[in-house]
């Protein structure tokens, strides 16, 4: 019993012991891991001490819980390595952040995530992943109702938008930015903004909006003072000189890269803008036969791109170059430099400098010239396809993220409430089953009896319809009844005594009378047959008032429109055997048909068909001679698809034939007693 004590004690005070070390442990990483940061803090160490002291301080991180402060703190780590640019240590902070910030729902640390992300991506021309990135940057700060926050991601999404050649969705998404930076105190990032948009209104070739902006952005450089090291009013002449350029406006586009140049300090502080000035200014001299400081100023820019090491730019002075050269006719160094091109932009590897060499270079080199033309068409042919599959993927992106985010949240709901109320649901699953089924039975007889009522109602109708017939037929018949009797009968009548008096007399006067009579009895023929013709009408019409309702439409469509139309309707077409479902379905689809015709067809030729064929089917063939249109092109609106319906209800086919310029055919074929169509 002692033993097992002893042992138990021993137990307990090991687990305390354990207990207190690791609590002391992760007390003292906490503690040092605030040493290393704010010694990273301090001043008089060089950036490369700071980065070692920052490397101590994230083998640190792993062994800490996952709190607040630790996320912030791996934060602060994350931004170090992006400012230091030390690309495979951010990436790896960042995930970690991002994994327990997701792990959380740390919110704030997962939207600086994926800015940070989406900046390095493109930064490192990773477009697709940086566009995602913003995206779901966007969202968040979009959902937290950050203005500010979601206006700068706006920016650069639109600036990732225009490198893909996206220039739609760029500027969608810059003018969303616009939209919010106008009212603010940031001005320097509407400057940004209304020069993007400049940018790239300039590749839509709408030059007009991005003269616009691009003078906006400079009002806003001098108006609110923001010009700096970074030379904005320079920039904004640079923009405008290349819009003027590319309208071939050379004297003004020299006009404004001779203002930009005037900024003494753009060679030391922005090289890069210093040579495309110099540049730009030299092409348009050249393009206006004005060669002052020709090809000095060509020169001068390559060899100032040369120290910067960038292939594109430096592709573009040797074309330049060429180009010059070969104005003046100088073919031997037009070929120097656009082999020079070419060389440096294969070297570079990037297919849009390459084309643009091969391009020069089969202007320039007669020998070479297919050569060079057919690889510049199938590079060219590639980086279209390229740039096509790039706005599409990002716009499906743009649609899926959209989606994947709604999905997420409405399972993140779903989750919640299944948690929140499962136990709940359960208890009440066989009440509202049982409630349900209840209101459902309820539902079935209400309809029942509504049923029951409208049968009701329409059998008073039809008793009613049928009475008000029969009474006009009675009326019809008593009507005539007494013309025949008192009009025709009581006329025979005194002719047949007037002539028995006649038969004992054979006088001259006689025989007049006799020939008077006679006349008088042709009369009495006249009525009667005209009384026989009143009589068959009255049929014809009891029978055939469908014919006459529809010749009624035919007679008003004749007044809307001035196309000439033609009507047959078939003798031998019995409409008694047409249901009158039908009658009112065919009468419904000829109506919807001459509006379609007059609303769109532009018609001058109209023939409307009923007839019936040899199978015993009716034919309602309505053709024009409009517009037409194509079937494939055009939705299926309500009243093609009530066309349809109306048949199918009728047990009919239909079909629908038209071209662009040929006109349109509507064909309806429904059967006239049976209830399937013969074949």
């Amino acid at each position: 019993m002692n033993k097992k004590l002893l042992l138990f004690l021993s137990i307990i005070l090991f687990s305390c012991s354990k207990k207190k070390e690791k609590i002391i442990s992760e007390k003292s990483a906490t503690d040092s891991l605030s040493y290393y940061m704010k010694l990273a803090n301090s001043k008089g160490i060089s950036d490369k001490e700071k980065l070692i002291i920052i490397d101590k301080a994230f083998k640190l991180v792993p062994t800490l819980k996952n709190t607040s402060k630790k996320r912030d703190t791996l934060f602060s780590i994350t931004y170090r390595y992006y400012i230091n640019k030390e690309w495979k240590k951010f990436n790896i902070a960042s995930n970690l952040l991002l994994r327990e910030s997701i792990e959380t729902k740390d919110s704030t640390n997962i939207v600086k995530v994926y800015r940070f992300k989406a900046n390095y991506l493109k930064k490192t021309e990773v477009f697709d992943s940086s566009f995602i990135y913003y995206l779901k940057a966007e969202k968040i700060y979009f959902k937290q109702n950050d203005e500010l926050n979601l206006a700068n991601i706006l920016y650069n999404k639109g600036i990732v938008q225009y490198l893909v050649s996206d220039y739609i969705g760029a500027e969608l998404s810059l003018f969303k930015a616009y939209s919010i930076l106008k009212n603010s105190n940031e001005k320097d990032k509407l400057y940004g903004t209304l020069n993007q948009l400049g940018l790239v209104y300039n590749e839509l070739k709408e030059y007009d909006k991005a003269i616009f902006y691009h003078n906006k952005a400079l009002e806003t450089v001098r108006d609110f003072k923001l010009q700096s090291e970074e030379h904005q009013e320079a920039v904004c002449y640079n923009n405008l000189g290349y819009l003027f350029l590319k309208q071939k406006k050379y004297n003004d586009a020299i006009s404004n890269f001779e203002l930009a140049l005037k900024d003494n300090k753009i060679l030391d502080d922005d090289p890069e803008l210093y040579s495309s000035l110099k540049d730009n200014l030299a092409y348009c001299r050249m393009q206006i036969n004005n060669y002052k400081d020709l090809p000095g100023l060509f020169v001068e820019a390559l060899n100032v791109r040369k120290k910067l090491d960038n292939y594109t730019i430096i592709v573009g002075s040797y074309i330049h170059l060429s180009e010059y050269y070969q104005k003046i006719n100088d073919i031997n160094s037009a070929i120097k430099y656009s082999n020079e091109a070419l060389r440096v932009a294969r070297e570079s590897k990037i297919p849009v400098n390459i084309v643009l060499a091969l391009k020069q270079a089969s202007n320039v080199e007669d020998k070479n010239a297919l050569k060079y033309s057919e690889d510049y068409i199938r590079i060219s042919d590639s980086l279209q396809i390229v740039e096509r599959n790039s706005k599409d993927r990002f716009a499906r992106l743009q649609l899926e993220t959209d989606e994947i985010i709604k999905q997420k949240d409405d399972l993140v709901e779903q989750n919640r409430d299944i948690l929140n109320y499962f136990m709940g649901t359960m208890a009440f699953v066989g009440v509202l089953f049982f409630m349900r089924a209840q209101r459902a039975r309820r539902r079935e007889l209400a309809l029942t009896q509504a049923q029951q009522r409208a049968n009701e109602e329409l059998y008073k109708l039809i008793i009613s319809q049928q009475h008000k017939l029969d009474e006009g037929k009675i009326y019809e018949k008593n009507r005539i009844a007494k013309e025949l009797h008192d009009g025709v009968l009581g006329r025979m009548f005194g002719l047949r005594l007037n002539l028995d008096g006649l038969n004992k007399r054979t006088d001259e006067e006689a025989v007049q009378e006799r020939l008077r009579y006679l006349e008088e009895l042709k009369t009495i023929e006249q009525d009667l047959r005209e009384i026989s013709h009143e009589l068959s009408r009255e049929k014809f019409v009891l029978i055939n008032n469908f014919v006459a309702i529809v010749n009624g439409l035919l007679e008003e469509q004749t007044k809307v429109n001035p196309a000439k139309l033609t009507a047959t309707i078939g003798e031998n077409i019995d409409w008694d055997k047409l249901s009158n479902t039908t009658k009112i379905n065919l009468y419904r689809i000829l109506q919807e048909s001459l509006q379609n015709i007059n609303k769109y067809a532009n018609a001058n030729f109209i023939k409307v068909d009923f007839k019936k064929d040899k199978k015993g089917n009716l034919i309602l063939n309505i053709v024009d001679d409009g517009e037409g249109y194509d079937l494939k092109m055009k939705s299926k609106g309500i009243g093609m698809k009530n066309m349809v319906d109306r048949t199918h209800e009728s047990n009919g086919t239909i079909e629908i034939k038209s071209e662009k310029d040929k006109g349109t055919q509507v064909l309806v074929v429904v059967p006239l007693e049976h209830k399937t169509i013969k074949v």
